[in-house]
Protein backbone atom coordinates (compact mmCIF):
# COMPACT_ATOMS: atom_id res chain seq x y z
CA UNK A 1 0.00 0.00 0.00
CA UNK A 2 1.48 3.38 -0.96
CA UNK A 3 1.35 6.62 0.95
CA UNK A 4 -1.47 8.44 -0.43
CA UNK A 5 -3.79 5.07 -0.01
CA UNK A 6 -2.54 4.94 3.79
CA UNK A 7 -3.36 8.74 4.53
CA UNK A 8 -6.76 8.58 2.62
CA UNK A 9 -7.70 5.30 4.98
CA UNK A 10 -6.31 7.47 7.80
CA UNK A 11 -8.61 10.27 6.81
CA UNK A 12 -11.23 8.10 6.69
CA UNK A 13 -10.66 6.64 9.91
CA UNK A 14 -10.40 10.07 11.55
CA UNK A 15 -13.55 11.22 9.99
CA UNK A 16 -16.14 8.47 10.52
CA UNK A 17 -14.74 8.34 14.28
CA UNK A 18 -15.97 11.86 14.50
CA UNK A 19 -19.05 11.50 13.17
CA UNK A 20 -19.85 8.93 15.65
CA UNK A 21 -17.79 10.31 18.83
CA UNK A 22 -15.49 7.85 19.08
CA UNK A 23 -11.39 7.27 18.52
CA UNK A 24 -9.34 5.98 16.23
CA UNK A 25 -7.18 3.08 17.38
CA UNK A 26 -3.49 4.28 16.81
CA UNK A 27 -1.50 1.83 14.97
CA UNK A 28 -4.69 0.02 13.65
CA UNK A 29 -3.49 -2.49 10.69
CA UNK A 30 0.06 -1.38 10.97
CA UNK A 31 0.96 -3.46 14.04
CA UNK A 32 -0.16 -7.42 15.32
CA UNK A 33 -2.37 -7.02 18.81
CA UNK A 34 -3.72 -3.27 17.30
CA UNK A 35 -7.26 -4.56 15.64
CA UNK A 36 -10.31 -2.89 14.05
CA UNK A 37 -9.56 0.85 13.18
CA UNK A 38 -12.33 3.16 15.12
CA UNK A 39 -13.85 2.60 18.51
CA UNK A 40 -17.04 4.29 19.61
CA UNK A 41 -20.49 3.68 20.80
CA UNK A 42 -19.45 0.69 22.37
CA UNK A 43 -18.11 -1.39 18.81
CA UNK A 44 -15.33 -1.97 17.35
CA UNK A 45 -14.91 -0.66 13.83
CA UNK A 46 -13.04 -1.62 10.66
CA UNK A 47 -13.16 1.41 8.02
CA UNK A 48 -13.30 0.95 4.26
CA UNK A 49 -12.77 3.25 1.61
CA UNK A 50 -12.41 2.74 -1.86
CA UNK A 51 -13.20 4.96 -5.01
CA UNK A 52 -16.27 3.79 -6.15
CA UNK A 53 -15.93 0.19 -5.15
CA UNK A 54 -19.43 -0.05 -3.39
CA UNK A 55 -21.27 1.81 -6.17
CA UNK A 56 -23.74 -1.10 -6.41
CA UNK A 57 -24.42 -1.22 -2.53
CA UNK A 58 -24.72 2.31 -2.67
CA UNK A 59 -27.31 2.21 -5.42
CA UNK A 60 -29.30 -0.20 -3.68
CA UNK A 61 -29.28 1.64 -0.13
CA UNK A 62 -29.86 4.80 -1.78
CA UNK A 63 -32.85 3.81 -4.12
CA UNK A 64 -35.26 6.90 -4.53
CA UNK A 65 -38.07 4.61 -5.44
CA UNK A 66 -37.47 2.24 -2.56
CA UNK A 67 -36.00 4.01 -0.15
CA UNK A 68 -35.27 1.34 2.33
CA UNK A 69 -34.19 1.59 6.04
CA UNK A 70 -31.51 -0.90 5.39
CA UNK A 71 -29.84 -3.47 3.23
CA UNK A 72 -29.63 -7.46 4.10
CA UNK A 73 -26.84 -9.25 2.09
CA UNK A 74 -26.01 -12.55 2.33
CA UNK A 75 -22.99 -14.88 0.39
CA UNK A 76 -22.99 -18.19 0.44
CA UNK A 77 -21.44 -19.69 3.47
CA UNK A 78 -21.35 -16.26 4.71
CA UNK A 79 -23.14 -14.39 7.85
CA UNK A 80 -25.55 -12.08 7.32
CA UNK A 81 -24.53 -8.35 6.96
CA UNK A 82 -26.42 -5.54 7.28
CA UNK A 83 -25.95 -2.33 5.39
CA UNK A 84 -27.55 1.51 6.34
CA UNK A 85 -26.86 5.05 6.31
CA UNK A 86 -24.70 6.37 9.29
CA UNK A 87 -27.68 8.70 9.93
CA UNK A 88 -29.81 5.89 10.12
CA UNK A 89 -27.44 4.05 12.26
CA UNK A 90 -27.21 6.71 14.92
CA UNK A 91 -31.11 7.32 14.57
CA UNK A 92 -31.43 3.46 16.15
CA UNK A 93 -28.84 4.24 18.24
CA UNK A 94 -29.96 6.94 19.90
CA UNK A 95 -33.23 4.72 20.45
CA UNK A 96 -30.74 2.65 22.78
CA UNK A 97 -28.62 4.35 24.44
CA UNK A 98 -29.04 7.52 26.30
CA UNK A 99 -25.04 8.62 26.65
CA UNK A 100 -24.46 9.58 22.83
Amino acid sequence: MGKSQRDKGNRREREFAALIGGRRKPLSGAVEGFPNDVEGLGMDWEVKSRKDGFKTIYDWVLDERERPDALALKADRKPWLVCMTLDKFLELMQGERKDI
